[in-house]
């Protein structure tokens, strides 16, 4: 049964197209698509969807997204997956409050980002939330309740991870190797700041609110060694800049449907 919708958000002028967003939380994937819809100050219906619950695998959700993963953008019956392509289907469809730069070089710059952050980043910043977060909620179901659930699951990674922490969970090896790589990338974030105000350039684009929502807005929490005031005093001074965005704010001052047992980190699982 499609659940009810649990919160309606609707901003912008009443002239604006309607969208529909199905998300979780205000965090990493989801986090970085409502970002911009509030900062193009866009009307949309927020469609919250319970990962803690699978409701990304129900029978009319899989109808929307094959793929059971949020967030899905529906934009007059056109869906979108992936937040990365939804941005930049935002960006195409609504061009006012840009988030890409003008200047071609600065726009190669951004999409250098976006995918650096996507291929080198996401993964392994998520190993450790779903290694902290996703783990509680696995390891508290039955094991034949979890292998229902799990035979619904559309995508045989996301079978895989269920299962590892459902078990023994990653390995300290793993770990350690998906630490480092999120180290790479905040040197390389902290390197490039040293240049520019923001990723690309001087003004606040896509690419940030991409690092933003994987990384940036939890680096200090989860990875006190990594980032501090010491060692990576350009990334931070960013992060402070990134969190004043009108955009930002609204995107964090959603509505937080997490269990608070497991809010000590809040990832997502897809």
């Amino acid at each position: 049964m499609k659940p009810l919708i649990h919160e309606l958000t609707i901003t912008g002028h009443k002239r604006k197209p309607m969208l529909k967003l199905y998300h979780a939380e205000p965090v990493a994937n989801s986090m970085k698509v409502l970002i911009p819809l509030h900062e193009k100050d866009l009307a949309f219906e927020s469609v919250y969807i319970d990962l803690h619950k699978f409701e990304q695998h129900e029978s009319w959700f899989v109808a929307i997204n094959p793929e059971g993963q949020v967030p899905v953008l529906d934009h007059g019956g056109f869906i979108v997956t992936h937040s990365t392509v939804i941005n930049e289907y935002l960006e195409d469809a609504f061009p006012d409050h840009p988030l890409r730069p003008v200047d071609i070089r600065e726009r190669a710059r951004m999409r250098y980002w976006n995918k650096f952050i996507d291929e080198h980043v996401m993964n392994h910043v998520s190993m450790h939330g779903w290694h902290r977060m996703v783990r509680k909620i696995a390891q508290a179901i039955d094991k034949d309740e979890l292998e229902k659930l799990l035979a619904r699951i559309p995508l045989k990674e996301q079978r895989d991870k269920w299962r590892t922490v459902a078990g023994s969970s990653f390995t300290e090896e793993q770990l350690a190797e998906a630490t480092r790589k999120v180290s790479v990338a905040i040197d390389m974030f902290e390197k490039q700041l040293e240049k520019t105000s923001y990723l690309a350039c001087d003004s606040f684009t896509l690419a940030d609110i991409n690092a933003y929502s994987h990384c940036g807005m939890m680096a200090e929490r989860m990875f006190p060694d990594l980032a501090s005031r010491e060692k990576t005093p350009n990334f931070l001074a960013w992060v402070k800049r990134v969190n004043e965005h009108p955009g930002v704010q609204k995107a964090l001052a959603g509505p937080d449907h997490t269990n608070p047992a497991l809010r000590t980190f809040t990832g997502e699982a897809g």
